[in-house]
């Protein structure tokens, strides 16, 4: 069984308040993208689960991954065979795409069909809000208004179909700790939902990223890029998440100059 785990992109991204347990609540809408790993499983050969990576170098104990950590919660509960895992990595990570969260939350989807689990759509995504608070979206795979920790979800209208999409991502990281660590939190004017609701011609000044002010005057290429997106014609420009991505929504008859070989650099259709 072969599927292809897809990255998301964050439209707006409000801080709102700081929780007691340390965590933030937020307000941002998860939006699918066409950018997308490959996962195959198969029967093991041998008497182990194991994971085999290509595509993008991922440091650490494969076994860490959260795609052997997805595998290990249903294996355990259901006492499965062993299987063989392949990863071909294109998401880049630390790019606030959600690559590992998708990864992880395809795998419980694939393993759940292929030994038929007796696990209903609302128990594999408790299975998944386990192994991070966004992986639950990827079982969902639509546009959604994402709150708390960014594990409530809440329907959106919302379609991106007559543009196109350039996201680039710079040979930076940005650790999700320190860029929280370095925002303010506070009540938007507007919430996201609103500001959602709006023309996208009208985003540039209010769908906004907390993050931006302080992960720019830390990293000031990811504030270049999104600077130079805006030059280059896009009708909105944004860093995704806590970074290190930025996207550019262009008019889909557009053509855009992109010219960023220092960067990772995809453009696709705003639809799945």
């Amino acid at each position: 069984m072969i599927r292809f785990p897809n990255a998301k992109i964050n439209l707006g991204l409000r801080i709102v308040s700081r929780r007691p347990d340390g965590y933030h609540n937020i307000e941002t809408v998860f939006y699918p993208i066409q950018l997308c790993d490959a996962l195959e499983i198969v029967p093991a050969e041998s008497g182990d689960t194991e994971l085999s990576l290509s595509g993008i170098a991922i440091d650490g104990d494969s076994r860490d991954n959260l795609v052997m950590k997805a595998w290990r919660r249903l294996s355990g509960r259901f006492s499965l065979p062993p299987v063989s895992i392949f990863l071909h990595k294109v998401i880049p990570f630390g790019a606030g795409l959600g690559g590992g969260s998708a990864d992880a939350a395809f795998l419980l989807s694939m393993v759940r069909d292929e030994f038929r689990l007796p696990l209903s759509d609302e128990e594999l995504a408790v299975e998944a809000a386990a192994l991070g608070a966004d992986c639950p979206f990827f079982l969902y795979n639509k546009p959604l208004l994402a709150k708390g920790i960014g594990d409530e979800f809440e329907p959106v209208e919302l379609t991106l179909k007559s543009y196109k999409m350039v996201l680039v991502k710079p040979p930076v990281a940005v650790p999700t700790a320190v860029a929280y660590s370095m925002v303010t939190p506070a009540e938007p004017a507007e919430p996201v939902r609103d500001t959602i609701a709006r023309p996208v011609a009208e985003w540039r000044d209010r769908l906004v990223n907390d993050f931006e002010p302080s992960v720019f005057a830390r990293f000031p290429r990811i504030e270049e890029i999104k600077t130079s997106l805006y030059e280059r014609g896009a009708v909105y420009a944004s860093m995704s998440g806590s970074g290190s991505s930025v996207f550019g929504l262009f008019d889909s008859r557009v053509e855009p100059d992109i010219d960023y070989p220092d960067c990772f650099v995809w453009t696709g259709d705003c639809t799945l």
